[in-house]
Formats: C-alpha cells, structure tokens, sequence
C-alpha cells in the first residue's frame, strides 16, 4: 500500500495497516491512498491529532474524525477539462547537432496569444521531461531571467511575457544512446530514430506537446558523414551539404501545420529503393524506403503496396498525395507496429522486410495493411487530427475501417471480414468485460499510451462501419468529403466527424452518440415468430449492455442490424418489412433494421415459404446411416420438430459490434444456415455458434466433479463427445469446391479459449484447453481422409514460386490446416508427415505451420525441428522472432523452464520490444503454462514485467495485460494472479504506465 502527504511518503506492504498522522490538525488534509484493490484516490480527511486511519482492502475508516468523498488522482487527466492552450505558435525552426554523447536540440518558435484580447499575458506551460536538460531559453533574443521560469521534471513555466506575438529560443541537451524508453529521439541499431506520438516531442525540447497545437516545421539535422549518411526529415528537402570536420547537414520543410507527434527524424547509414507514383492529377511523387544494405531485397512488397494503397484511395476517397515525397524507414527497436509521421514514416521492421523465404502469408498481409494504414492517416490524421487524446479513436478508428476495407478489395472480402470479427470478439470482448474497460472515447487518463487499445482502434472501427452500413458506401462517401471540406488543416473531435456524416445526407445521427461514451459490449436478444396464416414473420429485439467499470447505468445504442430469412430451398426470400419506403417491385434479401431503443418489434409481411423437411439431405447429402446419426446425436425429438419455418440470418456481415442470441435457435436452425446461407459470414458464424454449443456442453461435463477421476476423453464422451451431425457438416464444407481454402480453414477453426470465457463462471483454463484439443482430435480423426485428400490437393508443384495472392494463400491456408489438425493426433505417422513437410518446404508459410504443428507434440522430433529451425536462420532476426513465440506459446508440458532458458539465450535481447513481445506476450497465451495451477507462470510473468519496467514502460504495460482478466477464473488462479499485481504495484519506481493498469485490474 502506498500512502502520500505533503509531508513525506511511507510504503508499507502489509495487508493493512494502522497509520498515525501525528501532524494532522483538526482541519482538512488530503492523503493520496494507494490500495491494492481499488486503485489510487484522494481523500480528504478530517481527523484531530494522533488520529489512526485503518486500510484494510476496499474501505478506509478514520478512528475519530470524518472521510468525505474521493476525489480524483492529480495526475488523471479529464475530457471534460479541456481548455484550449492560451498560445499557438505560427512556425517553428529546430536544429538537431548529433553527437555520439550529447546531442544538442535549438529551437526556435514564433508564439501568438490565444487568450482574451486585453488580457495580461498568461504563464506558458511547456512540457518537458527529467531527461531533458535545459541549457538556455530566450525570449525576443533576450535570456529570461531565472525568477521568470520554473523548471521541474515535467514541465517548464514561463512568467512574465510580452503581449502579443514574440520569439522564444530554448536549447536543450538529450542523450538519445541512452533513451531505452524509445519514446522520442532514441538510437536503434546506430541510427538515431524517433518516436513521438503520444507524448514523446517532449522527450526532445520544452514544447506544447498536444494535437490541437499545429504548426510548420523545418527542421535541420546535422551530423558525422561518414557515421549518418542519410539525414532524413518531415515534408520536403530544402537543402543540404558538407560541413567542416567531415560532418553534413539536411534542411527539411513541412508547408502543413501539424501536431508536435507526427515530427520525425531519422539519421543513420541507411539504403534505399525508390519508385515513382503519378497521382491522379498527374503529380510525380517519389517513394522510398530506407533500410539497412542487408534487408535491400525485402522491401519490395512494402513498396507496392504503398502504390496500391495511394491508387486505393484516391479511386475509393478522392484522396490525393499531397507532397513530392514519401519516404518509409524501418528500425528494429520500436515500440508500435508503425507511426504515421507527415511524409516519413518510421515502421517496425517486422512490419516492411518480407522474401518468401523469411515471411509468411500473415506476415505479408500485415504488411500490405499496415502500409496501407499509415498512408491513409495522411489525411484521416494528419490533414484533419485529433483536438485531444481523448479522440484518439477518430483517427484510428477511422483510419482502421479504412485499412480493413483496402485489404478487402485488395484480397478475399469475406475471409477478410471473419479475420477482424475474430479478433475483435477474442480480444476487444475480453477488454470490454475486464477492469480496464473504457468508451471509444475516454472520459480520462493517466498515460495516455495505456489508451492505444483494441478497443480505441477495432472497436472504433466498428463504430465507423456503423456508419457506412446505416447510410450506405454512397452516403459514407458524401460525408468523408464533408468532413474533409470542413476540417482539412484542424484538430477536431468525434462529434465534428458524426456531425459531417449527418449534415451530409440529412439524417439524425444523434443516436451515435453513445456509442462514443459507453463502455461494454451490447447484448441482442431476438425472439422470432412465423405466422403461417398471416405470412408474416415478427423479430422481437430487446439489448441491454453489463456494467462496467465506473458505469453502471447504460443507455440505449443505435444498432443496424442486417437481417435475411431464407427459405425451404436455402435460399434468401424477398424482404418486405412494414412500414418501409423499400420497392415492393425489387424488394432486397438483406434489409438494415435501425435498433434504437431497449425493445423494438419489426415484421415482414408477405413472407411465403414451404416447410423445411429436407433440410438433413440439404445439409448432407449423403447416406441414410449419417442421418441417423445426426438424428441420435441432435434430436431427442420427433422429426416433426425440424424447421417448418423461414430460418433467420441476423447480424450478417457482423453489422454491428455485438453479442447476439437467437432464442430458440436450434443445431437443426444453425446446420442448415452452416449450408445454406448466402452472408458468407453468417455461414461460417452458424459453425462457430454449433462449436461454441459443444465446446460449452464439454466442459460442463468435465468440470463435473463426479466426473474428476475420469481422463479427460472419457468425460467428454460420457457427455455425447462430437456428434456425427457436426463432423458431416465440416466434411461438406472441405469437399465444396465453390469455398476457397482460407475460408474452408475459418470454418474448421475452434473457438478461441477467449471467447469461451464469455459463457464460463470461474473458469479453469486449463481444462478450458484440454477440452478444446479433445474436440480439436476428435474432428481431425474422423475428417482424416479430407483432411489428407486436401493437403495433397493443395500442394504446389515442386518448383513453382512464391505468390502472395488470394487464391495462392487459400491453398496454403488450407493445406497447412490440415496439416496442423492431423499432427495434433500425435500418432507416429502424422508427426512424421509434419517433420518431412517442415524440412521440404519451399516457403516460411509452409515452414511454420509445420514448426507450429510440432512444437506441441511430444517427442524428439519437436526439438529435432527447432534447432534445425534456428540453425538455418539465426542470422534473421525477424524470423527467429517466430523461433521465440512458437516456443513461448507452446502448451508442451513444462514448458515455463525452457521460455526461461531463451531469457539467456543469445538471440534474445530484452531490449527490443519485438523480442519481448514474442517470448513474453506469446508465454501469456499458453494455458497450459501460464496458467499452470502452481502459480510458477504468473510469477514468472510477475518478474519480467518489473524487470523490464525499469527499461521500456510502454512494452511492461503491454505485459502486465496478461494479468487484468483474472476475475474471469477459478478462485485458486484469481488469488494468485491478484497477488501478482499486488507486488507489483508495491514496487518503488514502478511507472504510471504500469501502476495506472495494475491498479485499475486490482479494483474491478
């Protein structure tokens, strides 16, 4: 526990404690009280002198005196609190003298009032931080006396300013070889490289480091030749040349006013390959990317894709280049995947560098959109940004939606949809439920780096999708240009972006508001009914959404909900809702009903269909001998029960984010759309829901205690196991040739563990685990002959090359599906098939899954891979990378011992995110391990997040993640996760970034 006065700090560790305040007087004091389980506050305290006040757990008693209301931690930072700053600068010139020990940072600005004419001059507050040394401020070429500015760690304050405009000179000195937080100016492997979104400027000069403080840079960089050859800046090169004592310099200029976080700077030995765009307009621009001469070869996918990306949007947006150059570089240290910087952007290395011989079809996909992402910000975040921290989610989001629908167009539409909805539900679900679940748009914060989430970014995105799919891709375009013509050169907010989606096609929006303010997922439930005589069919729609976190009382969201009814055949019936302006000559099969309140009824007339008696042959097509399995396994009914009604297809294409339930909705109704429907989303929905219903059935029965004794096979088989019913249907889908190989491998896939959470009280992850494996063999076992029949289908021919292609990634997809699901039978055959297809492949895509595959069987032949593995590509650093986190990940039993002998193995380096995040984060999803009832990974996990906050707070917030879903386990791994944080918040030195989300798991 910690505990602050004015007076001093004391940290105690006890459970709880007796605190004597001899100081005290009877007047009000404040104490900031740090408990373990409900984050940090202050309170403000009456007590007479020698009071005692009792912590113990959630309730802080005063003995003699009185406790008012908590009040907020100083540090936290409100949107309701926004002011505008009370001056703006017209321009600013830096000079960077790059050293190998100091380096020296001149600045120079040109500031303007932004406060009330007649005014006396306000103090000005820049920001600053500790490892910023200030050697010299002037104003209007005049040194400031030392009693008209106070200097702190954080923050520099001016006083006695003139009024009006005036030039203010500040020098300050970095050491950026010694900056491991890579916030700011840093070096990374030689090279000097910046990071500067969200608060990073300051790392380099005293600044008004917030978005809506735009101005024009030119920034001049100087620096040894021979060491830094190339000397990179934001906009356009002015001019460069030689200096004395073998040094050179480089002037660039930014003609747009941007915020303080998309500076950038780049110096190094760098090489490039360059290629010209010609923009709609007929403008030449030159592309470049810049790397060091050993990855030259790699980068040639990155290239295209920034062409694709620039023609995308200028065909999808209007949206033209707005420069004579885009430079990329990519650096291997870095805390993001990427950052958007005005004309440079600076890119993690894993995220630009691919051959088909050291990248997969993920790792190209990655790529195409994340290239894609950061040139769209130019204008969704750069030409129009954010007002505050607080609208991150406006560029984001935003920008997000976009990319998702550039990799769309670029490859497969629907598997691409299924690929984020998975994410979103197996990750931004879990965020919603958790302690650290917040609105798109937060209400406050403590560092505003913790608020780069799922939530801010895919969530955000959904939100925008909301928008194109109730206005339509004509109306979505009508207000992006709208919103550009209002905004282009401005820091805004949320509301200016739904009020341009409004304005331009004269709509009420209004109702999107929410969306932005409250946090959780929305809960849908349908119940539906089909009246014969009447021909009409009645959804009732009633949604509420759980508390969270700081709110309890939710309201209402604006939900479209796409809804089909199909009928006998499988096929989508005419659409007729009453009491819409629809064409009753060419009535849609797919209609958008607006959700608005807490209940709403919507009914289709006119609905004509014949009952579904076929629907086993429909679903099967195959011998009488599996219908009467289907009829053991699902129906403990008479036939006459089957669906002799229209089946209805809601929630297609996900069209909005949330957790919808179809009351009555049965296997039979869920079969029949795995078959039949045309939203090729909702097919594949209808198998997970079939598998989610089993999954849950299963663990059910083996958590049931007279079952314990049982292996874990025998407990699920007592409980029905997989029925033929289940296994007939996947083994239509892997023999329908109109699938492709990537959605057939989707709609195979089980249901991440996470998910499952949503349905399970208190659960056990490890049996959570088992149970997903066992049904995992049990499919792969009967579909054998598919699976292998497949594999051998979708093989290349010896010889052909590499394509990164939608078609040629379906056959791997597939293929290597397959392959991943026989080996998990562990028979002597099927691991010798995934370590001879592992040592003959002819590309990374092929050479990991098997790896993948082989890593969780037990046996010589796993190790036997992984060294071979590492042998063969130990001078890659990006893909021994995949060598850590398939190792980390793996549910090998003990596997905790070997992730701690890569601690020191010699090709991990603590220091670089990336190492991190794949040895570290890539523990964390191993339930067998992490999770291991003895407690060992969570305190495994417990010492690398202190040990690697005293390097990196950004990459130790990320880890200390792994601990904020406890509550959603059993009571033995809730204790021991909760004790975890517990030592960590007690940590001295422990960093906001850390102790904000500690402390907020801790509370919940």
């Amino acid at each position: 526990m910690l505990l602050c006065s004015s007076l001093r700090t004391l940290r105690a560790c006890a459970r709880s404690s007796s605190l004597s305040l001899p100081h005290l007087s009877p007047n009000q004091r404040s104490l900031r009280v740090s408990l373990r389980n409900s984050g940090t506050k202050t309170f403000s305290i009456t007590a007479p002198a020698g009071a005692t006040v009792t912590i113990d757990k959630e309730t802080v008693k005063i003995q003699q005196g009185s406790i008012m209301e908590p009040q907020h931690d100083p540090n936290t930072k409100f949107r309701k609190d926004y002011t505008p700053t009370p001056y703006l600068i017209n321009n600013i010139f830096l000079d960077f003298i790059l050293n190998e020990d100091i380096t020296h940072v001149h600045s120079q600005m040109r500031m303007r009032p932004n406060y009330p004419s007649g005014s006396a001059p306000p103090e000005l507050l820049l920001d600053g931080r500790k490892d910023v040394k200030l050697v010299s401020i002037k104003v209007n070429g005049s040194e400031v006396p030392a009693e008209h500015f106070v200097l702190s760690e954080k923050q520099l304050v001016v006083k006695g300013l003139p009024a009006g405009e005036f030039d203010l000179a500040i020098t300050t000195e970095i050491k950026p070889q010694e900056n491991t937080l890579l916030e700011g100016l840093y070096k990374s492997g030689g090279n000097f490289s910046t990071q500067c979104e969200a608060e990073g400027f300051r790392g380099i000069t005293f600044f008004l480091d917030r978005p809506d403080v735009m101005t024009t840079y030119t920034t001049r960089i100087e620096a040894p030749k021979d060491a830094y050859p190339v000397l990179l800046g934001n906009g356009n090169l002015k001019e460069s040349g030689a200096l004395e004592g073998g040094r050179h310099f480089a002037v660039w200029v930014d003609p747009f006013p941007k915020p303080s976080y998309l500076f950038a700077l780049v110096a190094g030995n760098l090489s490039c390959k360059e290629r010209k765009f010609i923009t709609c307009s007929g403008k030449e621009v030159t592309l470049r990317i810049f790397v060091q001469e050993n990855n030259l070869s790699k980068v040639d996918f990155a290239l295209e894709s920034l062409v694709k990306s620039m023609k995308w949007d200028e065909e999808a947006f209007g949206l033209e280049y707005d420069l004579d150059l885009f430079n990329i570089v990519a650096v291997d240290d870095f805390n993001m995947g990427a950052m958007e910087n005005k004309s440079l952007n600076i890119f993690n290395s894993r995220l630009v560098l691919a051959s088909p011989e050291t990248a997969t079809d993920g790792d190209y996909a990655r790529i195409e959109g994340v290239v894609g992402h950061e040139y769209f910000h130019n204008w969704t975040g750069n030409r129009v940004t954010c007002r505050d921290w607080f609208q991150l989610t406006l560029k984001e989001g935003l920008t997000v939606f976009r990319d998702q629908e550039f990799s769309a167009d670029m490859n497969s539409r629907p598997v691409k949809r299924i690929e984020d909805v998975s994410m979103l539900r197996a990750s931004q679900f879990a965020e919603d439920r958790g302690p650290t679940a917040h609105p798109i748009r937060p209400d406050s914060y403590i560092k505003m780096d913790n608020f780069y989430t799922l939530t801010v970014y895919e969530k955000g995105a959904e939100v925008v999708r909301l928008y194109s799919t109730l206005l339509g891709k004509e109306g979505f375009r009508k207000g992006m240009d709208l919103y550009f013509k209002r905004h282009d050169g401005c820091a805004v907010t949320c509301d200016d972006f739904r009020a341009a989606m409004a304005d331009a096609n004269g709509v009420d929006l209004s109702a999107m508001s929410t969306w932005y303010s409250q946090a959780g997922t929305p809960n849908v439930d349908v119940t539906t009914q089909y009246n014969a005589g009447s021909h009409t069919f009645t959804l009732k729609v009633k949604q509420y959404t759980k508390s969270t976190p700081g709110q309890n009382d939710k309201a209402p969201v604006l939900i479209p909900l796409a809804v089909g009814l199909l009928g006998s055949d499988g096929k989508d019936l005419p659409l007729h809702l009453r009491g819409s302006q629809a064409s009753a000559d060419k009535p849609p099969t797919t209609m958008v009903l607006r959700l608005e309140g807490a209940e709403q009824e919507f009914v289709f007339e006119h609905v004509d269909s014949e009952p579904v008696p076929s629907i086993l042959h429909d679903t099967f097509s195959s011998s009488p001998a599996a219908v009467n399995q289907f009829q053991a396994s699902f129906m403990t009914r008479s036939p006459h029960h089957l669906p002799h009604e229209p089946v209805p297809s809601i929630l297609r294409d996900f069209s909005a984010p949330v957790k919808l339930n179809v009351e009555g909705q049965s296997d039979e109704h869920l079969l029949f759309l795995f078959a039949n429907d045309s939203d090729p989303f909702n097919r594949w929905e209808s198998g997970q829901r079939l598998l989610k219903k089993l999954l849950l059935r299963l663990y059910t029965a083996a958590d049931d205690a007279k079952l314990k004794s049982l292996p874990i096979g025998d407990r699920c088989r007592e409980a029905g196991g997989v029925g033929e019913a289940l296994a007939g249907a996947f083994r239509n889908i892997l023999k329908d040739e109109s699938v492709d190989g990537s959605y057939k491998a989707m709609a195979i896939s089980i249901p991440s563990a996470s998910e499952m959470l949503d349905q399970i009280q208190n659960a056990d992850p490890v049996l959570l685990h088992e149970v997903r494996m066992f049904v995992v063999k049990e499919l792969s076992a009967r579909l054998r002959p598919e699976l292998e029949a497949l594999m051998k289908q979708n093989d290349d021919a010896p010889g052909t090359p590499y394509v990164f292609s939608a078609a040629a990634c379906a056959r791997r997809a597939i293929k290597n599906k397959c392959l991943v699901m026989l080996a998990a039978l562990e028979l002597p055959e099927t691991t010798a098939l995934a370590l001879g297809r592992f040592r003959g492949a002819a590309n990374m895509t092929d050479s990991i899954s098997a790896l993948s595959a082989l890593v969780e069987v037990r046996g010589a032949e796993r190790q036997l891979a992984l060294d071979e593995f590492y042998n063969q590509w130990k001078e890659e650093p990006l893909v021994i990378l995949k060598w850590l986190g398939l190792q980390a990940m793996s549910n090998a039993p003990g596997n905790l011992e070997l992730v701690k002998k890569l601690v020191d193995h010699p090709a991990f380096n603590i220091t670089n995110p990336n190492n991190c995040y794949s040895l570290f984060l890539g523990f964390a999803r191993s339930p067998m391990n992490f999770h291991a009832v003895d407690g060992s990974g969570y305190q495994f996990m417990g010492d690398v997040v202190l040990k690697v906050d005293k390097l990196n707070h950004q990459v130790a917030a990320r880890m200390v993640g792994a601990f904020t879903s406890y509550r959603q386990y059993d009571t033995t791994r809730q204790e021991l996760m909760r004790a975890q944080l517990s030592r960590i918040v007690a940590e001295n030195g422990l960093s906001e970034n850390v102790l904000e989300i500690a402390n907020k798991a801790l509370a919940a």
